[in-house]
């Protein structure tokens, strides 16, 4: 019984994990090429082009996503792409979601503000004192009365997509030595990717008018 317990343990290790990440990159995979490859086809059909293969509408996604690339960041397109940014801000309903998910992606991708936006891995006491939950310090803000406080995202395992935001006085957040990627690990794994030692200390801004100048740009917007 315990060589089978044991057995029946590694396949488990081995395979799972195989078989999650098959199940995610399937599902990225039907998803992106169900988007364009009906649009793809009907424009092969259209003009008597026989050719079709599953992942058509996976490549032309990959081949808009760096012709889009190519056309922001050279050239006028930055211009005409900044212009009709400003515009869907502006629609009711539609500009709250593109603002909200532009600056989602942009944490992820480190354009954000210096000392936050997805790029500094933080600890706050949840769900109870002594007890420690990883996040990402987003933002910056303060109360009436001047309390200065910090606004983490706290990522759930095994998808951080479906995290919380706690709003956390300053001086209860444990600023930690971990990269982004390392937090998602962690994340990812469930915890069974963890660091040997994560280094901490009290979360201090480089600068203390960065508190006024973030709360200040998110007023403004």
């Amino acid at each position: 019984m315990g060589h089978i317990r044991k057995a029946l343990l590694a396949g488990i290790l081995l395979l799972v994990p195989l078989v999650l990440t098959y199940i995610v990159v399937r599902w990225l995979f039907v998803t992106l090429d169900g988007v364009l490859q009906p649009v793809v086809q009907w424009v092969l059909d259209r003009y008597g082009v026989d050719i079709g293969f599953p992942g058509l509408g996976l490549v032309l996604s990959i081949v808009l996503l760096y012709l889009a690339g190519v056309f922001f960041a050279f050239g006028p397109g930055r211009i005409v792409i900044g212009w009709g940014q400003s515009l869907t801000v502006k629609i009711p309903l539609v500009g709250h979601i593109y603002s909200a998910s532009r600056q989602f992606v942009e944490s992820f991708t480190g354009s954000g503000v210096n000392e936050t936006g997805f790029k500094r891995v933080v600890l706050i006491e949840y769900p109870r004192t002594g007890a420690w939950s990883v996040g990402f310090l987003t933002s910056l803000t303060d109360t009436s009365e001047g309390l200065s406080l910090a606004v983490v995202y706290v990522p759930t395992a095994p998808l951080p997509n479906s995290g919380w935001v706690a709003i956390v006085p300053l001086d209860q957040v444990l600023d930690t030595d971990l990269t982004v990627p390392q937090a998602m690990r962690m994340v990812f794994s469930a915890g069974i990717v963890s660091p040997e030692h994560i280094k901490t200390s009290p979360l201090v801004l480089s600068d203390p008018s960065e508190l006024e100048t973030v709360v200040t740009r998110d007023r403004l917007s």
